[in-house]
């Protein structure tokens, strides 16, 4: 774990690269559109769905098309996505367990969202952080893996890196981290082959001083 000092850095820097706020890469005009977004995201690019969801949007421009959707003519809409059958299957029953049980809108708790079909806490804390505003560590792939590479966690498991994340990174910077770790492992700390010698972030990589210590 880091020193509050080197959190501190760390929060800066990413500031300074990566000053971006409030941005979400799925692309939506309504909040249950991200929700249904990041459930097709699910082992599926952003770019991809956000190639998917206007068409998916005008087809079924509201919840009730949607609770009332034959499944197969929407895994039509969602096939390029993959996984499209239980998708399908959890996109209906979310829309239509919102509008029985919520009246149409989302629910802000953990514990509401989570009992959404194909919602887990990743997609909570996304809809969480970027539709209600509260504070959020959402784990994706991104995160998970430049993460570690931070020393930030020595987990693999998303909920514990959610638990180690939340008790070293300031709070107002929770939701934020997400959207510039995206950043970062897109365009820099790339998976196959990460361009450590352009990295901004590595003075405070424990993967890259432990490849390259400084004397």
């Amino acid at each position: 774990m880091k020193s509050p000092e080197e959190i501190s850095g760390l929060m800066a820097r990413l500031d300074e690269v990566y000053p971006m706020d409030g941005v979400c890469y799925l692309h939506y005009d309504a909040p249950w559109h991200l929700l249904f977004a990041t459930i097709l995201s699910a082992q599926c690019t952003d770019d991809r769905v956000n190639q998917v969801t206007p068409g998916l949007f005008s087809q079924y421009p509201d919840l009730e098309a949607i609770a009332a959707a034959d499944p197969v003519e929407l895994e039509k809409c969602i096939k390029s996505t993959g996984f499209y059958h239980s998708k399908a299957m959890h996109i209906i029953n979310s829309a239509r367990v919102l509008l029985t049980k919520y009246g149409g809108e989302l629910p802000e708790s953990m514990e509401s969202l989570t009992e959404l079909p194909g919602v887990g806490r990743k997609t909570a804390n996304l809809i969480r952080g970027h539709v209600f505003g509260i504070p959020s560590i959402i784990v994706d792939t991104h995160v998970k893996r430049v993460s570690g590479k931070l020393g930030l966690t020595e987990n693999i498991n998303p909920y514990k890196i959610e638990i180690d994340l939340s008790r070293q990174l300031p709070e107002e910077h929770w939701t934020r981290y997400n959207t510039q770790i995206i950043a970062h492992g897109r365009a820099v700390c790339v998976a196959r082959s990460p361009k450590c010698g352009a990295c901004r972030l590595a003075e405070f990589c424990f993967a890259y001083n432990s490849c390259f210590p400084r004397s």
